[in-house]
């Protein structure tokens, strides 16, 4: 015989545990794009002060490092090449992190320079540029 459940309502079988919210599966929220990921969470401090930071100096800055980086020859090569390589993980870090707010276009030509940067580290690595 069915009885009805006092908490929800609900007429049906009553089991062990009897009828309820319990015996149904919850369901999750789907995820909205306004939920920062770990990586957003993380790299929330250091994006904090790089925004507090002067906007040319940060320029001038990746500026220089691409410069020196590209001048390293001979024995200074490998650190040319490291150099470039860091100028590559933080351009990487800044694509990843603005990955969702950027439309289809910005995210090609961001993508590209992340790539062309790549390939210059490598390639001084090599010694060849």
């Amino acid at each position: 015989m069915a009885a009805r459940d006092k908490r929800t309502g609900v007429r049906g079988p009553r089991g062990p545990q009897g009828a309820g919210p319990s015996s149904q599966p919850a369901l999750k929220p789907a995820p909205s794009a306004e939920d920062p990921t770990v990586f957003q969470r993380i790299s929330l401090p250091l994006l904090t002060r790089l925004t507090r930071l002067p906007k040319w100096l940060i320029a001038v800055v990746l500026s220089a490092l691409m410069v020196l980086g590209m001048i390293q020859t001979g024995s200074l090569a490998w650190l040319g090449a490291l150099i470039l390589g860091l100028l590559t993980v933080f351009f990487l870090w800044l694509l990843v992190l603005s990955w969702p707010a950027v439309p289809a276009s910005g995210r090609m030509l961001r993508g590209i320079v992340v790539v062309a940067l790549a390939g210059g580290a490598v390639l001084k690595a090599m010694g060849r540029l």
